[in-house]
């Protein structure tokens, strides 16, 4: 198929890394020790930052919200916007630290998940930055029979890792850092005890082919990477999201994407074509339904090339 480069995709990979590992042990210790009602009045400080002294999120906000809402924005649209963002990572404090009696979730098809799980062969949950991660891995903490193992660049493995660390130093992450020669060993091993593997399929750090789909009426571009890998592997595939819903509320939604288990190889290019569509067309629906937890704040939609179908190998 045809390639292309994906420096322009990876502008989210060049933006200057904005956490302060000081002030996340700050936030973690008023957050703690003060409860999260208190910890989430510096929230709407920090939204409001961006909000003035951002132009570049700030834009691409708008840019998104504009698409997503179908309307003129406001500022109250990217406040919000901005206060979403922050307030899922702060909750990360309070998950990672087991804290799951301040949460409300409503879980959503854990039914599908839980009977793919049943068959012991593992399973591939793609998400995207879009809503939180960290409450689907709380799943996995609350219930023990739910292994969850994270796929991410080795330099993204690095920062999580940091940050976790400023956290709760004791949070025992298994993550499977991209881009050695043993990662795909890795990952296999994983799957094959039965894990839950989870990757966030829309970005790229690079050296990926890029795919075109359309996204809230518009073409993005989507990294193959992920799905070839499951294809690959022959594993079958659920997508995911963790949605903010306000206050201490969060939606889990687990929808069946693809599966590769038993695809013949003379139809798995298809097969993966069809899977990449159908997850541009759960972000679609998801960003519409809250399109204030969409978190890439950067030019997301560029011109995308003419290519042909993805292949599996």
């Amino acid at each position: 198929m045809t390639t292309r480069s994906t420096t322009d995709h990876t502008t989210w990979a060049h933006t200057p890394e904005r956490s302060n590992m000081l002030m996340l042990r700050i936030m973690t210790w008023i957050s703690l020790r003060l409860g999260r009602r208190i910890a989430r009045g510096v929230l709407h400080l920090i939204a409001s930052y961006f909000v003035l002294f951002s132009p570049g999120s700030r834009r691409a906000s708008r840019n998104y919200l504009q698409r997503a809402l179908d309307r003129p924005v406001r500022w109250t649209d990217m406040y919000r916007h901005f206060f979403t963002f922050a307030a899922t990572i702060h909750d990360r404090v309070y998950l990672v630290n087991r804290r799951f009696d301040l949460f409300d979730f409503e879980v959503h098809g854990e039914d599908t998940l839980r009977r793919l799980i049943a068959d012991g062969n593992g399973v591939f949950l793609m998400g995207a930055h879009l809503g939180s991660f960290e409450v689907i891995r709380a799943l996995g903490r609350k219930d023990t029979d739910l292994r969850v193992a994270m796929v991410m660049h080795e330099d993204n493995a690095q920062k999580i890792n940091a940050m976790l660390a400023a956290i709760n130093p004791e949070a025992v992450q298994d993550i499977i850092g991209l881009g050695h020669i043993d990662s795909m060993l890795q990952v296999r091993e994983r799957l094959d005890e039965g894990c839950v593997v989870g990757m966030l399929a829309d970005r790229t750090p690079g050296n990926d082919t890029l795919y075109p789909v359309n996204i809230l009426g518009a073409r993005a571009n989507l990294p193959i990477g992920p799905f070839r890998m499951a294809a690959l592997l022959q594993r079958p595939v659920v997508f995911m999201t963790g949605l903010y819903l306000g206050g201490n509320r969060y939606a889990i939604h687990f929808d069946t994407l693809a599966d590769f288990s038993d695809v013949p190889r003379g139809q798995r290019d298809a097969a993966l074509q069809t899977a990449i569509c159908r997850y541009a067309a759960l972000l679609d629906q998801y960003c519409r339904k809250t399109p204030y937890n969409w978190f890439n704040f950067f030019d997301f939609w560029q011109t995308a090339p003419t290519t042909m179908p993805p292949k599996s190998s």
